[in-house]
C-alpha cells in the first residue's frame, strides 16, 4: 500500500487542480493521498468529487507556523493538519487570518521588486495567484519575466529568507496551532523539520515540548531530508512516542518530485486515522461517489 500524505494543488501553490491531483495520484499507483494546501481547505470538495475508484483521500492542510529555532530565535515551521473539522470556529478564523498574511506578504515582496526595477507587475502577480497566494506564484512570474531560469533558482536567490526582497509574515505559534488542530478533531504532524536547504531549523527541544501539547507525529521521510536527519527524526519520534510519516511534498510542475517519492507505513497511517475525529478518510467508488473509507 502506497500512502502519500503531503501534496499541493492549485488551491495553493501546486500546478495540478485538486481533481487533476487525485487522478495523478491514482495513475502513479498511490493508494492513499492527502491534499494539504497551504492554510486552506479550498481544494477539498473538488478533490472528493473527482476521487477515482480505489483511491482514498485524506483531507488536510499545511499550516504556516512559528517555532523556536536552534539558535533560540523564531523560525518559520510548517504543520501538517489532517482530518480536522473545517467548521471549528477558532481554527477557521485563524486560517482566514493566515491567508490574509500570505496576500499582504506576497504583494509587499512583488512591490519591492518592482520598485527596484525588476520586470514584475504586483497587480498581475496577485491576479494570477488568486486567493491562496504563495511565493511560488512570484517565482513563476520571475521565470516568465526571464529574471531567473527556474522556480528553484528563484527560491535560492530572490525569494530566500536572505534576500533583500523577503518580507516576514505573522504565522501561528506552534503550540497554539497544535492545540487548535486537536480541538477541531484533527491530528498534527510537523512537516520537513530538518529541511536544511530551506534555512534555519526548528529546535529539537521545541519538538519535545510540543509532544506535551498534543503533537501526533513527525514527517520523517521527505525529499529535503538527508539520511542522517532521517535517522535523527526517527529516533526522536521513538523517544516521544510520535507517529512517523513519509511524503513527496508534491507540487506538480513547480517541483521535480513525483507523487509517492516517499510514503507512509500503513500501520502508521492507521494510527494517525485512529487519533482523528473531525472528518473521515474518503474512498472513491465506481460510481464516482466518495464515501467514508478505511479507518473512519
Amino acid at each position: 500500500m502506497r500512502i502519500d500524505l503531503h501534496t499541493h494543488s492549485t488551491a495553493s501553490d501546486g500546478t495540478d487542480t485538486p481533481a487533476e491531483l487525485v487522478r495523478a495520484a491514482a495513475n502513479a499507483g498511490v493508494d492513499v493521498v492527502a491534499i494539504t494546501d497551504h492554510d486552506t481547505t479550498a481544494g477539498w470538495s473538488e478533490a472528493a468529487a473527482a476521487l477515482p475508484e480505489g483511491l482514498q483521500l485524506v483531507r488536510g492542510m499545511e499550516m504556516s507556523c512559528e517555532g523556536r529555532g536552534e539558535d533560540g530565535h523564531p523560525v518559520a515551521v510548517h504543520l501538517l493538519a489532517y482530518l480536522f473539522d473545517p467548521s471549528s470556529r477558532e481554527f477557521a478564523v485563524e486560517r482566514e487570518r493566515l491567508r490574509g498574511e500570505r496576500v499582504s506578504r506576497l504583494r509587499a515582496m512583488a512591490t519591492l521588486m518592482a520598485e527596484d526595477g525588476l520586470p514584475i507587475d504586483p497587480d498581475a502577480v496577485m491576479a494570477e495567484a488568486g486567493p491562496a497566494v504563495g511565493r511560488p506564484h512570484l517565482a513563476q512570474a520571475l521565470v516568465r519575466a526571464g529574471v531567473v531560469d527556474s522556480v528553484g533558482d528563484a527560491f535560492t536567490e530572490l525569494l530566500s529568507t536572505r534576500s533583500p526582497y523577503y518580507v516576514e509574515k505573522q504565522d501561528t505559534p506552534l503550540e497554539r496551532a497544535v492545540e487548535m488542530v486537536s480541538a477541531a478533531g484533527g491530528v498534527s504532524v510537523i512537516a520537513h523539520a530538518r529541511a536544511r536547504t530551506r534555512g534555519r531549523l526548528l529546535s529539537l527541544d521545541h519538538i519535545r515540548d510540543l509532544a506535551d501539547h498534543g503533537l501526533v507525529g513527525l514527517e520523517v521521510d521527505h525529499p529535503d531530508h538527508a539520511a542522517h536527519d532521517v535517522a535523527l527524526l526517527r529516533a526522536l519520534a521513538a523517544e516521544l512516542n510520535l507517529i512517523t510519516t513519509g511524503s513527496s511534498d508534491y507540487h506538480g510542475a513547480n517541483k521535480t518530485i513525483e507523487l509517492g517519492r516517499h510514503t507512509t507505513d500503513p500501520d502508521a497511517f492507521e494510527a494517525l486515522v485512529a487519533r482523528a475525529s473531525g472528518v473521515p478518510v474518503l474512498s472513491g467508488l465506481p460510481s464516482g461517489e466518495a464515501v467514508p473509507g478505511a479507518g473512519r
